[in-house]
């Protein structure tokens, strides 16, 4: 158990420090930034890499939401649920107070929303609560379909990492723009205790939205696509 609690403390953190630090030091540059298309591609590749690498140790969730989709989906144990969720948690955490420690070291630093998530004035595109609570289920279970789907027993072998960091990819490609994208609460979670906004108290809503769009997700896999395997 020790050794899966490893892989999802790393895998979360490599996500987090990847995703969200493409997001604070890369994005914004006028000429070199790498925009919110590199801020996608980031999040996906930290997926895709840590896949690979830990996969085969703790299943590579790397998010909350996923660990519930799997478990709704008999893909994983209850029991082994909040252990997955904390460790999840705080290896976001960790990565966000490495990140902020090299942010804040650059000139003319000001940690802004710091790669949050939010809705109404916090959404990169003043998107509504609505609008972003309905965007976040969608996505959410979508990716729960892909990473059901892609690990399949009659899946090609081998492919599920490629096939979810590209959907992780897509997903923020659609999402940026409305909730700066969450789809993992352990990456929301992380980054609130960073940002000068007032992110903290619309948390709820990137806890809420992806854990039900995961149950969702699990629920059609099992209910529609699922070959029972």
């Amino acid at each position: 158990m020790l050794k899966k609690l490893s892989a999802e403390f790393f895998g979360t953190f490599w996500l987090v420090f990847g995703g969200c630090g493409s997001a604070v030091l890369a994005a914004g540059f006028p000429e070199l930034g790498i925009g919110f298309v590199g801020v996608s591609m980031a999040f996906g590749l930290t997926v895709l890499t840590m896949a690979f690498a830990v996969g085969h140790i703790s299943g590579g969730h790397f998010n909350p939401a996923v660990t519930l989709g799997l478990a709704v989906g008999g893909r994983f144990s209850w029991g082994e649920v909040l252990p997955y969720w904390i460790v999840q948690v705080i290896g976001g955490i960790f990565a966000a107070a490495i990140l902020y420690i090299i942010a804040s070291g650059g000139p003319e630093w000001a940690a802004g929303s710091f790669a949050s998530n939010g809705y109404g004035e916090l959404s990169p595109g003043g998107y509504s609560m609505i609008a972003v609570l309905i965007i976040e289920v969608v996505l959410t279970a979508a990716f729960l379909i892909i990473i059901l789907g892609s690990t399949s027993a009659r899946a090609p072998a081998g492919f599920a990492p490629i096939a979810i960091g590209l959907g992780l990819t897509l997903i923020h490609l659609i999402s940026i723009p409305v909730s700066n994208t969450s789809v993992n609460p352990a990456r929301s979670t992380a980054t609130v205790f960073f940002a000068e906004t007032g992110a903290m108290g619309q948390l709820w809503l990137f806890w809420v939205a992806p854990l039900i769009g995961a149950a969702i997700g699990a629920v059609i896999w099992k209910a529609l696509l699922s070959e029972d395997d």
